[in-house]
């Protein structure tokens, strides 16, 4: 089936950014064959993943990502099924966010603000406000 999931975790000290590096090029090499899209916000600090694709993968992959130790407290925020791939080419975009102001694409609502520090503390639960939110990145 299907799904969408979304996660946040924090970043462990040692993951540098040659690590990051390493982590995108692994996901181009590895998704395309898995079926897995998505894309992968991250700052010195933290993660914040949205990975689509067939359940039974997803979670297989969530599994990996809880033992990761480039990961420590991995919250998963959202899964479901969807219809459709919201971003179906991209076996995983990113962006470098920075600590201080986060720029998006969009306007950004002082609601979305207020999800979005919802999301970063792992406490956000709708999965399609925080992709709403997310696709305002990109």
């Amino acid at each position: 089936m299907l799904s969408q999931l979304v996660y946040v975790s924090q970043r462990q000290k040692a993951c540098t950014s040659a690590e990051i590096d390493r982590i995108l090029a692994a996901c181009q090499k590895n998704n395309p064959a898995l079926g897995i899209t998505g894309v992968l916000l991250y700052s010195d600090t933290q993660f914040i993943q949205l990975v689509e694709g067939d359940y039974k993968v997803l979670m297989g992959l969530y599994e990996k990502i809880q033992h990761d130790a480039r990961h420590h407290q991995p919250r998963m925020i959202s899964v479901g099924p969807i219809r459709q791939k919201t971003f179906p080419s991209w076996h995983m975009g990113s962006k470098k966010l920075g600590e201080g102001k986060v720029d998006f694409h969009t306007d950004i609502t002082p609601e979305d603000r207020v999800l979005f520090s919802r999301l970063l503390m792992g406490k956000e639960a709708n999965g399609q406000q925080v992709l709403g939110l997310l696709k305002k990145f990109f």
